[in-house]
């Protein structure tokens, strides 16, 4: 795993490296082949001058490598936001509140990251721009065929994993931070949407957007939120055995690929014999949400509200995956909608006394390993039969990778993905969640789950 935030800030203190000698190192990363349709726009010029800016190093960021996904403004260029559509808008005036916090900490934003189109998918696959293959942070290049790296914040994922990126900054809505986080061997947290702003970012679902962030680290995850939210985390120096944690059962464990469910309970057996107590609960209300949802959900609606003048003018440039999911939004009724709203609340309201005796609640983060991007890869037109199983694959997929984390961002939570697999396997998360606003707890339990997964 290459050097994480929190290490390389030490060694910078210690004067055992350099700013410019870092961003020498990431950029190189950035160059490689590992790192292949990663980028939509590079700024290696201007990461490196502000690496070499004096001063810099006394700055939280130090002058490190930030990567920005292509849905956030920075001034003086234009958010296409992974499509074709916004190629030729307007250069935003400023940046984003998010791009502008992790600039004044000293961030030297290397680029616009590539992402699904809008970021309609969990799966990470773009027909623009390419769909960079994944990338394991923990112990390298994935073997056998290319990997979808999960999405949407696919290529923020790969560049923290490949070392081309300290902080990826990214977006959740369903589990566009946590899905490629899984996938690719690193640490994605959501946290509350509230504490974060988003505006200049080109929206999904206005309800459950979150702006947050990929990290190598758990570590470097707490340093990074503090800068986004603009808040101190409360640190906790308490053992995993003063936290109560529950695995809940209904529908998060449902049909676990064996990779996954190995690594899951490999890592609850780790987390108990540390001292961890961990319940086992049914929280049957998450089988309430198939029916809460079933007009469409937020995303479609949300997202048909604000792309109905794009769709009414260049519907066509539009990866078909994306616009038919958008499209779907057409058809609720605004009854329906308020109805739903409504419904969140009393959900949020159940799972909330539900969950309340429990400090942090652990699952999978996604059910599945990553599969093929052969398997996945988007229509090319010529074998109509292939290109109707891939797309029938996809969705497939998508709906798989969403399951868990998407759970979440319906209650309004907070939720932090690290890895738990071993060498040689293929990268598995661990989602440690709760509700709104405890933030604090969840990363501070992730803290010791990662002490104690980095001693196996």
């Amino acid at each position: 795993m290459p050097k994480d935030l929190d290490t390389t800030r030490r060694m910078l203190q210690a004067g055992q490296t350099s700013s410019l000698a870092e961003m020498d190192r990431a950029l190189a990363a950035a160059r490689s082949p590992a790192c292949a349709q990663v980028f939509t726009r590079t700024l290696f010029d201007e990461a490196l001058a502000c690496a070499a800016r004096p001063g810099v190093e006394q700055l939280p960021l130090a002058g490190l490598a930030v990567s920005v996904k292509d849905l956030f403004d920075i001034q003086g260029q234009p958010t296409p936001a992974g499509s074709l559509v916004l190629a030729d808008a307007p250069p935003a005036p400023c940046d984003s509140p998010a791009v502008a916090r992790l600039r004044a900490a000293g961030a030297a934003i290397v680029g616009r990251t590539n992402m699904v189109e809008f970021a309609f998918s969990g799966v990470g696959t773009n027909p623009h721009h390419g769909t960079p293959a994944a990338w394991d942070g923990r112990f390298g290049a994935l073997s056998g065929p290319a990997r979808v790296p999960g999405g949407s914040s696919s290529g923020a994922a790969v560049s923290v994993a490949t070392g081309a990126a300290f902080i990826g900054l990214g977006s959740d809505t369903g589990g566009s931070i946590r899905i490629p986080a899984a996938l690719c061997g690193i640490v994605g947290f959501k946290n509350t949407a509230r504490l974060v702003p988003t505006t200049g970012a080109v929206p999904l679902s206005t309800t459950l957007d979150t702006a947050c962030a990929l990290t190598r680290t758990v570590r470097d995850a707490v340093i990074t939120h503090e800068i986004l939210a603009a808040r101190r985390v409360t640190r906790s120096p308490a053992p995993l055995s003063a936290w109560r944690l529950a695995v809940p059962t209904r529908t998060f464990l449902d049909g676990l690929e064996p990779a996954v469910a190995s690594a899951f309970e490999r890592t609850l057996a780790a987390l108990r014999q540390a001292g961890a107590r961990i319940d086992t609960i049914d929280l049957p209300q998450v089988a309430d949400l198939a029916g809460i949802q079933a007009t469409g959900g937020f995303s479609a609606a949300e997202s048909y509200a604000w792309h109905r003048p794009l769709l009414a003018r260049d519907a066509q440039r539009y990866d078909p995956r994306v616009r038919t999911r958008i499209e779907r939004g057409a058809s609720m009724a605004a009854h329906e909608y308020i109805d739903l709203l409504q419904a969140r609340q009393r959900w949020i309201a159940s799972v909330e006394a539900a969950i309340d005796g429990y400090d942090a609640l652990l699952s999978p983060t996604v059910p599945i390993v990553a599969p093929t991007l052969a398997s996945v890869a988007p229509a090319d037109g010529r074998d109509a039969a292939q290109d109707a199983a891939r797309d029938a694959e996809f969705f497939r997929v998508n709906g798989l990778l969403l399951r868990n984390t998407s759970i979440v961002n319906m209650l309004d939570g907070c939720a932090l993905s690290l890895p738990c697999h071993g060498a040689g396997e293929l990268p598995v998360g661990l989602m440690v969640w709760h509700a709104a606003l405890h933030d604090d707890a969840v990363l501070n339990i992730g803290l010791r789950i990662e002490e104690t997964l980095q001693k196996q």
